[in-house]
């Protein structure tokens, strides 16, 4: 695919999933919670994630941000939910190198969907806090969680 096609897929992608963000609101039955913040740009973002028998049965977000942040964790949702609790930290942590500008094996790409096109943001690295918020929120959650704990 060519650049421009793929600058032309990105902000299609991300536009989209600010304007109708997938799983946006508050899960009342979330076995874990939290809220994340960036001082730097004023993005607030609220993680909820339903664990059970170590998979993520649901997963839902809500707060205000930039496009990129509101993007970033509703395409979250969708590569996340029912992965199982391993899997899911595998896949943040992939995201979170091609943020950064490193590259991830295809099976990663694949599992992240859309998602794995946030990775261009690591042009501009002002926006890398932006597309990581939810991510890292969400990475927390489950390392506070563990896979013990969450039936």
């Amino acid at each position: 695919m060519g650049l421009a096609k793929l600058n032309e897929l990105y902000k299609q992608v991300i536009l989209e999933n600010a304007q109708h963000p997938h799983h946006h609101g508050d899960l009342e039955t979330a076995t874990g919670t939290l809220e994340l913040r960036n001082p730097t740009c004023g993005d607030v973002i609220n993680v909820s994630v339903l664990i059970r028998q170590n998979r993520i049965a649901d997963l839902s977000f809500s707060g205000t941000g930039c496009t990129i942040s509101q993007a970033s964790a509703s395409l979250m949702t969708t590569a996340l939910i029912d992965q199982p609790v391993q899997r899911a930290r595998e896949l943040i942590m992939a995201f979170s190198h091609l943020i950064t500008g490193e590259s991830i094996n295809s099976i990663d790409e694949d599992a992240l969907g859309d998602a794995a096109l946030v990775g261009s943001v690591a042009e501009f690295p002002a926006r890398i806090k932006c597309a990581a918020l939810a991510w890292h929120a969400m990475d927390e959650i489950l390392e506070k969680k563990g896979v013990d704990d969450n039936d």
